[in-house]
């Protein structure tokens, strides 16, 4: 594969994956995911995905496999919370006749069925730590052992794991092998949530209507601009695979009111009107205050949005240049530069009290 070009995905159905455009969409955070894609592909290095649910990690990890050496061979995916841990490893590396009762017959494992292709490991997370040295092992020397084998075979594939998990964390608690997690996360993707890519979402939903529609056989009118609306404003927690559920309702049912009684329901990530009443209460500093905080979360976004770069956001922003300045230094928005955990800066920055300055010069 050519650097910074990518094939059609197939045609448009349920089976096959989205075209290019849509998967990718418009935003900054999908442009950083394709140019690893672009990068990556085409060097045999285990991938790491990792997002939160129904952000699109199968979807990914195909890509990976399409755009490789290894698209000769096949694609095997491994839900591992699907499969109970007892089950797991056999399941994996397969086993030999009489490995156990009710082994009657060889069975090749999924490692044998991946050789020559891509080893697809959902929520690598929930491998036991025993299983994760076995892991370790195929990673390190490309061996494994069937079940009740007594010699080691060799194999040649694609790694790509991914996980909706803080994997430091799990190291910390024991949980995870520090040594799998060096190995595995050669390349790492983090997968944005749609709350990060909206600019996307009108063609994602636009995508999921024609496919519903055609294989419902279903004539469904455009969505109406109050419904669009509903969507852009709504936090989506279960990403794009929430995104594709309401749109399938909204293809069955045929009306727009699927959607604004769903999205309208849900709780929004709103403004808390908690005050400190002590007999008096100003109604222009507490909207003042509002405000404030409202446009540093929305700020705080965009900036993410567009990689810190200050000129593109005020340009999202439809503001000037210098007024942006002026609105980041007034909320105490923190330049790029200043290396501090992002969650961190978002708590302090929504306080009454935020202490961060930022530079004149553009990031």
């Amino acid at each position: 594969m050519e650097t910074g070009t990518l094939r059609s995905m197939g045609p448009n159905s349920e089976s096959e994956a989205p075209p290019e455009e849509v998967i990718f969409g418009v935003s900054p955070a999908m442009a950083e995911v394709r140019r690893i894609i672009e990068r990556a592909a085409g060097v045999n290095v285990p991938v790491l995905l990792n997002g939160e649910s129904g952000t699109g990690k199968d979807l990914l990890a195909k890509m990976f496999h399409q755009y490789s050496a290894a698209s000769a061979g096949n694609f095997v995916k491994v839900n591992c919370p699907a499969i109970p841990g007892n089950l797991l490893e056999s399941e994996l590396f397969g086993y030999e006749r009489g490995a156990f009762t009710g082994a009657y017959a060889v069975k090749p494992g999924r490692v044998e069925q991946a050789s020559g292709g891509t080893l697809f490991l959902d929520e690598i997370s929930e491998l036991d730590y025993d299983l994760q040295a076995k892991i370790l092992q195929l990673l390190q020397d490309g061996t494994y052992m069937r079940i009740g084998g007594q010699e080691m075979r060799q194999t040649k594939l694609r790694l790509v794991c991914a996980t909706n998990r803080d994997l430091h964390a799990e190291i910390s608690q024991g949980t995870f092998r520090q040594d799998l997690f060096y190995r595995i996360a050669v390349i790492t993707v983090r997968t944005p949530p749609l709350r990060e890519r909206m600019a996307d979402l009108p063609v994602i939903a636009d995508y999921f209507i024609r496919t519903y529609s055609e294989k419902y056989n279903a004539k469904v009118k455009p969505l109406p601009a109050a419904a669009m609306n509903e969507m852009l404003r709504y936090h989506w927690p279960g990403n794009i695979r929430e995104l594709q559920n309401l749109i399938r309702r909204f293809v069955i049912l045929g009306t727009p009111d699927s959607i604004l009684t769903e999205l309208c329901a849900q709780p929004r990530d709103g403004i808390s009107l908690d005050v400190e009443f002590d007999g008096q209460v100003s109604l222009r500093k507490v909207t003042r205050d509002a405000v404030r905080k409202l446009e540093a979360k929305l700020i705080l976004k965009v900036l993410k949005a567009n990689n810190w770069n200050r000129r593109k956001t005020a340009k999202t922003l439809k503001i000037s240049y210098r007024a942006l300045l002026y609105k980041i230094r007034e909320a105490g928005l923190p330049s790029r530069t200043q290396q501090r955990a992002p969650e961190a800066i978002e708590s302090e920055i929504l306080a009454d009290n935020p202490t961060h300055a930022i530079e004149d010069g553009e990031v």
